[in-house]
């Protein structure tokens, strides 16, 4: 997590705190009629230069206000412990839709959200990837990496990275989702993807903190 704000960078800090309020405030959805409740969940500063972008809060959400604390954020952060990302250096947390779509009509996993509720939370997003410029974002299953990365096949990606210049240059890594509802990972040849997706952020996490270490 971000401690103060870099230098030259308090307006932004004040800029993000409110529009954060502003996300946790937001009931767009509702009013269209997608959601009958409004939960936003996100958290992260300014300081934080990895950003992760999932797809939607889960159930478990709705009563912590706090991302990826669910059986599924427990499992990320165990890959990321894997890549040296300890609790104590959790970045900023946020997701293309921010607040939990409801269970699919499948009963097996959450629903994944609509076209028309990922464009009315698309602006939120933008937002924050602006203000905290981060200089690597994780993308965690398929509608982030659709949306950032762009559409691609999970056993094309994972285990590579690239740098987007509509992103502020930030570096993509994607990942697979890490519920348990997924069976992306039964296959062998995918957890080998998986893991050397880890092994590439902790490289690249390790070189901002020597970066930090420099400073």
């Amino acid at each position: 997590m971000g401690l103060s704000p870099p230098a030259g960078r308090a307006v932004d800090a004040v800029k993000l705190t409110r529009l954060q309020a502003r996300i946790r405030a937001c009931t767009r959805c509702v009013a269209a009629g997608y959601l009958d409740r409004a939960v936003p969940v996100l958290d992260g500063d300014i300081g934080d230069r990895v950003m992760i972008v999932g797809q939607a809060p889960g159930v478990v959400e709705l009563t912590t206000r706090m991302p990826f604390s669910g059986r599924a954020g427990a499992e990320l952060r165990r890959w990321l412990a894997r890549a040296g990302i300890g609790e104590h250096d959790l970045p900023y947390r946020t997701s293309i839709t921010k607040c939990f779509p409801g269970k699919a009509a499948t009963g097996s996993g959450d629903r994944r959200p609509s076209p028309a509720e990922v464009a009315l939370c698309a602006p939120w997003l933008e937002t924050e990837i602006r203000l905290v410029r981060p200089e690597i974002i994780i993308l965690v299953g398929t509608l982030a990496i659709e949306r950032l990365w762009g559409p691609a096949r999970l056993g094309d990606i994972v285990g590579r990275s690239k740098r987007s210049a509509a992103l502020g240059g930030a570096l993509l890594i994607p990942l697979p989702h890490p519920s348990g509802a997924s069976r992306w990972l039964n296959d062998p040849a995918n957890r080998a993807r998986l893991d050397r997706g880890l092994t590439l952020l902790g490289t690249r996490w390790r070189g901002l903190q020597s970066d930090t270490g420099r400073r």
